[in-house]
């Protein structure tokens, strides 16, 4: 057994001590830009906005389906969706307008474990954001499709549809209309 210097050894920890304390400084140095970063202020970012607001929503019979609110959230750059459906169902999506690709993206979490991740954009007064086809209750492939749009009235219509033949017909699987409470 041979003993060891504790001078090198009290030099190497006092390095690695110096190195750790200032290791989260250089590397917040390193993460600041050297320019301002982009904000999110383009029309193409405000495009979902008219979503935004506190809802009662309601199936076309007009029994109420549930409540949701939609902020707006990370400085305007996305919008954080709560909805709060009968049956003690919940859901949220993260809503944003990515400007590398020009289009929309949500991604839905709920309360069944559900996840789906749809793209799209923004045309005549209507969003449009649509899934890739993704595995259904019976395996086979589904796409899905969900709608905004906004009505006359200032209300918003969601409609939700899916195809399990790759968009030749679809399926109604929600229809809301979207009432902002008082």
């Amino acid at each position: 057994m041979t003993k060891t210097d504790p001078v090198p050894a009290r030099r190497w920890t006092r390095s690695l001590l110096a190195t750790l304390f200032t290791l989260p400084a250089g590397l917040a140095l390193a993460q600041t830009p050297a320019t301002a970063p982009p904000t999110c202020e383009a029309a193409e970012h405000r495009q979902f906005d008219f979503w935004i607001g506190d809802w009662e929503v309601f199936l076309p019979s007009g029994q109420k389906a549930g409540e949701n609110r939609v902020d707006s959230i990370n400085a305007g750059c996305s919008l954080l969706e709560n909805w709060s459906g009968r049956g003690g169902y919940t859901g949220k999506s993260l809503n944003i307008y990515d400007r590398t690709d020009k289009r929309w993206h949500q991604v839905w979490v709920d309360s069944t474990g559900g996840v789906l991740m749809l793209a799209g954009g923004f045309a005549d007064k209507r969003m449009v954001l649509e899934s890739g086809p993704v595995a259904g209750g019976s395996g086979a492939p589904v796409i899905h499709r969900i709608a905004w749009s906004i009505n006359e009235d200032a209300s918003v219509r969601q409609l939700w549809e899916s195809s399990s033949d790759a968009g030749k017909t679809w399926t109604v699987q929600f229809d809301g209309k979207y009432v902002r409470r008082r």
